[in-house]
């Protein structure tokens, strides 16, 4: 299981390679799983890809028979897996594949810089290149999907998180870092009027282009356009309607395809929406996108905006923290949470000082004591555009650096015992699936553990 996910990762949009040993034949089936063969081409191909991604991040992984065992015994496993769907009818539709799939092209093309790049990497359109991988991705996806599952069904009682904990050796304790939890309220500052309307007849302009003078709104797009879309002409893929912010996802759902929108604000900036296509409730666009110079936001606005809030929380004790962020922060990240910020890494509420950005951990810095409420300080939001924006902060709790406790990092050690309980069910459960499901090798396989 340990290179399973890699493996697939890496097989992906062709990052393989030619065998590991073009001495040996290319395409001898060395395992069947009910009426699915694996290549040896395979196998060699995922261990070449390993090998190399490994050696571009400067870890070098030497090549040796036992890692070639593991990636045929990660292939069978995937086998199995999509064995076990088929038995519980489990499908990943073509909706959710294509949602997938064209979110792993955006992000390939934003590493590539531009569409153009990626189609010469590949030596294929962007549209050969969904054609040619999209069965792969759905099997992937099929995969993890029957993969937690079975995860979600297991469970960890308080007595087996105690358990866990006795079975370390005191000696072998961690040393936890100091630790906090915090909340934010977040406020974006808005643009300054006549930049906002300079913006705004842009937009209203590029619009008038497409309509009234026969302009292509993807050629505008390239050339005008604000947003992180701008190289794709605009293209915003398959998405939720709940995964747009209101304004968008309201005027484009209200279109017919190819119908172009009015000029639309939301917090990005004004937007020219073009409707590709509606499938279910999800929608395909192109926009342009227009924003407000940084130079031109108004930050004193935004200042004096969270000034107030902290006022009445610090002075009305029928307010809470928590219910003005629910209610006037900006981030909708933290906003729905009631500001509390988690460690983007575990996801955990409390988070180690050393893993607090450089912006966040200044903040902290100045505060003395659990409550306190920080003066209003500019950021770089990593939500929706990473925009310039101002927050408080409260420091909601403290633990200084100490060795690993039941008391204080319960929920820490509460997810490594699960954590660890699910490898073991799984492997037991993957076992007892070899049973049920034909399996046959075609090649000498060693007597090894853990596979």
């Amino acid at each position: 299981m340990k290179y399973t996910l890699i493996a697939l990762l890496l097989s992906i949009f062709g990052v393989i390679s030619p065998s590991v040993s073009a001495q040996q034949p290319a395409d001898q089936i060395v395992a069947i799983v009910n009426d699915n063969i694996i290549l040896k081409s395979d196998v060699d191909s995922d261990v070449t890809a390993y090998l190399r991604q490994a050696q571009n991040m400067g870890q070098p992984i030497p090549f040796t028979k036992e890692l070639w065992y593991d990636f045929l015994n990660a292939s069978v496993e995937n086998m199995l897996l999509i064995e076990k769907a088929k038995i519980d009818s489990i499908v990943v539709p073509d909706e959710r594949v294509n949602h997938q799939m064209d979110q792993r092209v955006d992000q390939l093309i934003r590493q590539a810089g531009s569409e153009r790049a990626l189609e010469d990497a590949f030596g294929k359109s962007i549209i050969q290149l969904k054609e040619d991988f999209r069965e792969d991705f759905r099997e992937q996806m099929l995969t993890e999907m029957v993969r937690m599952t079975k995860f979600e069904t297991v469970k960890i009682t308080r007595p087996e998180v105690q358990e866990f904990f006795n079975s370390i050796p005191t000696d072998s304790l961690p040393t936890i870092p100091e630790q906090v939890a915090l909340s934010q309220i977040v406020v974006i500052p808005p643009a300054k009027a006549d930049a906002r309307d300079a913006a705004f007849k842009f937009a209203q302009t590029l619009r008038d282009s497409i309509l009234n003078h026969s302009k292509n709104l993807e050629d505008l797009a390239r050339k005008h356009s604000d947003g992180p879309s701008a190289p794709r002409g605009g293209l915003l893929p398959l998405m939720g309607l709940n995964e747009l912010v209101s304004e968008y996802s309201a005027a484009a759902s209200a279109l017919q395809p190819g119908q172009i929108s009015e000029v639309v604000e939301t917090s990005f900036g004004f937007h020219v929406i073009e409707l590709i296509r509606r499938v279910g409730d999800q929608i395909e666009t192109r926009h342009i996108l227009i924003t407000v110079d940084s130079n031109e936001l108004d930050d004193d606005y935004a200042r004096e905006r969270l000034v107030e809030i902290r006022d009445s929380i610090l002075t009305n004790d029928d307010i809470s923290f928590s219910m003005m962020a629910k209610a006037r922060s900006e981030d909708p990240v933290t906003k729905v949470a009631g500001g509390k910020i988690l460690d983007p890494q575990s996801g955990e509420r409390l988070i180690p000082l050393n893993r607090l950005d450089p912006a966040l951990y200044r903040v902290v810095l100045l505060m003395d004591e659990v409550g306190t409420i920080s003066e209003p300080r500019p950021f770089n939001l990593q939500s929706g555009n990473g925009g310039k924006a101002y927050r408080i902060v409260r420091l909601d709790q403290q633990i200084p650096e100490h060795v690993a406790n039941m008391e204080q990092d319960y929920e820490r050690l509460k997810n490594i015992a699960l954590q660890r309980k699910q490898v073991e069910e799984y492997t037991k459960w993957i076992e007892e699936l070899r049973d049920e499901v034909y399996i046959e090798y075609r090649i000498p396989m060693p007597n090894m553990e853990n596979n």
